[in-house]
């Protein structure tokens, strides 16, 4: 018996083999779920096996899945291998990449203006969430493709469906107001702010692995987390809101600037904050790769990840990035 298989359906395999969700995979391949599911059937009859167990609450690989899954994706590899030889791109590789950079000031911004200079003739579109637990969410969803932020402070059944990469650890700093003691172009040894409650995002949802980060640097120093806020939209009501309430602020070196505060690093120990590079798992794109050779080429460049002596990680990062 002669195939004819579709790289389309055997595409749709491994979307689904992946992330073991039809949503997911239907997001990822910019289909409706309705047609990927009748891709999955049309392969199903066409190898005569059942490659996955549905149910209500969860999607599995069946052996005979299991066992399609490294044919898949050797055919697929050969098959855009043949399309790159004779200038044939995959169409979901010539759509504009969505990153978001959380702020026009971040890490995330520096490597991809980097990307852009690298790789003119690739389209990124830049987003700016305040968080990487939304932005993740949006990234499981096909909202965006890429991100930035603390990878460990995701959940676990979040990070499944993506992948990291480190890119840089940021010095964590503390915003104070020019007339506060500690304030100063100096470092901050943290025990100088013992007493004191910091903003740390508490009542944000989006940024919920910022608010667990400061939870386990203050414990056991007698600092404070501020009392939950809702989210705050915006650099210029951030700004307004910080006044307002005269609040000190945990932040990182990389950070935007305030008119009446100084942005000073913390020390005793020096806190990190990792940043990582996520996108969906299995994604495809050459943006993506223009994305993470920037990332290295800037962390070589300015030492991005070199750990100094006495720095501090809180236990699911150091987990995450030994």
């Amino acid at each position: 018996m002669s195939w004819d298989l579709s790289p389309r359906l055997l595409r749709a395999f491994v979307a689904v083999a992946e992330e073991l969700h039809f949503t997911r995979a239907a997001a990822r391949l910019y289909v409706a779920q309705q047609a990927l599911s009748r891709d999955i059937r049309s392969l199903e009859r066409e190898l005569e096996v059942v490659l996955f167990v549905r149910s209500t609450r969860q999607v599995a690989l069946t052996a005979e899945g299991e066992r399609l899954l490294p044919y898949a994706r050797r055919v697929l590899a050969a098959h855009e291998e043949l399309a790159a030889a004779f200038g044939r791109g995959a169409a979901p590789q010539e759509r504009p990449l969505a990153v978001d950079v959380a702020a026009p000031v971040s890490t995330g911004e520096r490597v991809l203006e980097a990307a852009r200079d690298a790789a003119p003739g690739i389209e990124f579109v830049a987003r700016y969430y305040s968080g990487l637990t939304a932005s993740a969410a949006d990234i499981l969803a096909g909202r965006i493709d890429v991100s930035f932020g603390r990878a460990a402070g995701l959940p676990r059944e979040t990070l499944a469906g993506l992948e990291h990469e480190l890119v840089r650890y940021e010095h964590v700093a503390v915003l104070l107001p020019e007339q506060h003691g500690a304030a100063g172009p100096r470092e901050v040894p943290l025990a100088a702010l013992e007493g004191e409650t910091l903003y740390a995002g508490a009542g944000n949802p989006d940024t919920a692995e910022w608010t667990s980060y400061a939870r386990a640097l203050f414990a056991g120093r007698g600092i404070q987390l501020a009392a939950p806020f809702p989210k705050i939209e915006g650099e210029r009501e951030f700004r307004r809101v910080v006044r307002a309430k005269g609040w000190s602020v945990l932040a990182t070196e990389v950070f935007i600037g305030m008119e009446g505060m100084v942005l000073s690093p913390l020390t005793d120990p020096v806190p990190l904050s990792p940043v990582s590079m996520v996108w969906r798992r299995g994604l495809r794109h050459p943006g993506l790769a223009a994305l993470r050779e920037a990332a290295r080429e800037l962390g070589d460049a300015g030492g991005w990840l070199r750990r100094p002596p006495g720095s501090w990680l809180p236990s699911p990062d150091e987990a995450l990035h030994r």
